[in-house]
């Protein structure tokens, strides 16, 4: 569906810039924004990279079970019907670790993980379990303490402080993480209730 609005969005514009005469401008700016992109995107990859190589270093000095470890008791109380040693609570805890350092990228293939093994204690449902909907409600909240990639975009922007959002992105995160529980587990119960 999304495709489909990018489509019609685009066709509109283009034959509006047709019609007004303004397809040179048009052209330009595509051509400059493909520019930017690439220059954004190279930029990007080489803050990934490092992030990436701190996880790995984090990981091989024990610092990631450590935090798994600090976080399990809250993780297990979030998602009561997972057993506390079944693999989706291992990758629950790595994709939440990866995200608390905006690795939103090295992040997506353990949730998604998560999900195939929550879906295999859901018995293969298609509905969505408590868990899967939790997890994603968590997820879509944006649990970051390091936002690299924001940072990275600050830097090839030519800021001069490009890491002063960090302690306004803490606060973001631990309002809206409060918030999407609060607000799940209020609709959980509503849909409990429904259900009996």
């Amino acid at each position: 569906m999304i495709n489909i609005i990018w489509a019609l969005m685009s066709v509109v514009g283009i034959i509006y810039a047709m019609l007004n005469g303004t397809m040179e401008q048009v052209n330009e700016a595509i051509f400059k924004g493909a520019n930017d992109a690439v220059t954004l995107v190279i930029a990007l990859t080489s803050v990934l990279v490092f992030w990436l190589g701190m996880m790995r270093i984090a990981e091989k000095a024990g610092i990631l079970s450590a935090l798994s470890n600090l976080f399990r008791p809250l993780v297990t109380r979030v998602f009561p019907e997972i057993p506390p040693n079944h693999p989706a609570m291992g990758y629950i805890l790595a994709n939440f670790s990866a995200n608390l350092f905006g690795l939103g990228n090295a992040a997506t293939p353990m949730g998604i993980k998560a999900m195939e093994e929550m879906k295999k204690l859901n018995h293969g449902k298609d509905k969505a379990s408590n868990s899967m909907i939790t997890f994603l409600v968590i997820n879509t909240s944006s649990i970051t303490l390091i936002p690299t990639t924001v940072i990275a975009i600050r830097m090839e922007n030519g800021s001069t402080s490009p890491t002063e959002i960090v302690g306004t992105t803490l606060v973001a995160t631990i309002v809206t993480t409060i918030s999407a529980i609060w607000i799940d587990r209020l609709l959980r119960r509503r849909r409990e209730s429904i259900m009996k």
